[in-house]
């Protein structure tokens, strides 16, 4: 497959990195100015040459020592003629491979003239749904759509609108979706064989039925357990872990822990609910989750995180030895944000210190200590550029501590954050 390593790629990307080192970022509420600087890294193919990173706007609290990180403008590489829309899912699997999940259906007809019939531009063509990269940016695998999936009882699995993916300890990646009927989370080997599905398509029964779900948006394997443990938030508002291998859950929570007896979203999702303000508005102490209950995600000490992005929050839960789950603590992400809320995805720094947020509407990265949880300040600002968010949407890390970025809306793009270290 063809990259793109044109020399006026090149060139702006150069132009690009000397144009981002001499910016100055106004300053934010609790945050210090930001610090930047130019960098270079060896490339993965030689160590003569060199790639350019960019700088990104970083805002350091009280000049505390946080991680630092530039972006390389050059990765991934793509076949010449594909063309990403909205990139919803992200997950690094156990080889350091990069996986996102990408909506093609986000695509417009001058987006992609090249697939016309006949053919209206030189360019482009919708790029699969899933693409797996190897850690320097090369495409190793592609695939996606209802050819994937299997049809039950009449109705085809793939989802209509993907949200979120996971991929496991076991090589299988998970995805799930938020469009219209959409309740249903798959699995499926790294080259895209059909292997196991939660819920079904068409079917939901509320926060309380343990065979349905309603609009999954995003999940992990609890692999000690087998267990998918899901978010299941855009029309029903809970999490819920389900045994793999019965296709049932046995634990239905709503926040704090109670039991999720608040209202499911009426009618179907689409994008433009996004924007709206929930019924009851922005409530970071709400006894219920919002009705966008975002991400899920664990970190090795066995802690989980729950995005309840329309109110502004982590929810912290903890998986037991016993396997019960229990609420641990209530943790509000900029909680005087409107619009689309804040907390929409978290991801661990490799040695366990530092936990990440990723934040939607002001297109930061938040990071914290991850046993304080003590604010440390954040990364990125909303924008177009490298290093900035266009409705940051899924953020996950490597093992050498590299950090990744998804943007869904008009933002259409995977982002990586090289790492510096810690200063």
């Amino acid at each position: 497959m063809t990259r793109i390593h044109a020399n006026a790629f090149c060139a702006t990307v150069l132009t690009a990195a000397s144009f981002f080192s001499s910016l100055t970022f106004a300053n934010t509420p609790q945050a210090m100015s930001p610090s930047v600087g130019v960098e270079t890294v060896n490339s993965a193919t030689s160590s003569e040459n060199t790639t350019p990173l960019i700088p990104m706007a970083t805002y350091p609290i009280d000049n505390k020592p946080l991680p630092r990180f530039s972006v390389d403008a050059s990765w991934p590489s793509l076949p010449e003629t594909w063309m990403l829309g909205q990139v919803s899912g992200l997950s690094i699997d156990k080889y350091d491979h990069v996986w996102i999940l990408q909506r093609p259906n986000s695509l417009g007809k001058t987006d992609t003239g090249l697939a016309a019939t006949p053919s209206t531009a030189v360019c482009c063509e919708p790029a699969p749904h899933v693409i797996r990269f190897t850690p320097d940016g090369e495409v190793a695998t592609a695939w996606g759509g209802e050819s994937n999936a299997p049809t039950i009882d009449g109705v085809n699995q793939w989802p209509v609108n993907v949200h979120g993916l996971f991929a496991d300890e076991n090589d299988t990646v998970w995805l799930a979706g938020n469009g219209k009927d959409d309740h249903v989370s798959v699995g499926f080997t790294f080259d895209g064989e059909f292997v196991k599905g939660i819920g079904r398509r068409g079917q939901t029964n509320g926060n309380m039925d343990l065979v349905t779900l309603g609009n999954p948006a995003d999940m992990f394997m609890d692999s000690e357990h087998n267990e998918l443990v899901i978010a299941d938030g855009y029309i029903n508002a809970r999490i819920a872990s389900f045994d793999v291998e019965k296709e049932r859950a046995t634990h239905v929570l709503g926040a704090y822990g109670e039991k999720p007896l608040g209202p499911t979203r009426e009618g179907d999702f689409d994008q433009s609910q996004a924007t709206q303000p929930q019924k009851q508005g922005i409530d970071p102490e709400n006894p219920l989750f919002g009705n966008i209950v975002h991400c899920i995600n664990q970190d090795s000490d066995g802690f989980i995180y729950v995005c309840d992005r329309r109110n502004n929050r982590l929810q912290i839960f903890k998986r037991e030895k016993s396997g019960d789950i229990r609420f641990v603590k209530n943790f509000a992400v900029r909680p005087e944000t409107g619009g689309l809320g804040t907390a929409t995805d978290v991801a661990f720094s490799p040695d366990g210190k530092y936990l990440y947020v990723a934040d939607m509407m002001n297109g930061r990265i938040w990071i914290y200590d991850r046993k304080s949880h003590e604010k440390l300040g954040s990364i990125g600002k909303n924008g177009r550029y490298p290093g900035q968010f266009i409705w940051l949407h899924s953020i996950d890390t490597d093992s050498e501590g590299n950090l990744y970025t998804t943007e869904v809306n008009t933002g259409r793009r995977v982002q990586k954050l090289v790492f510096q270290g810690v200063k």
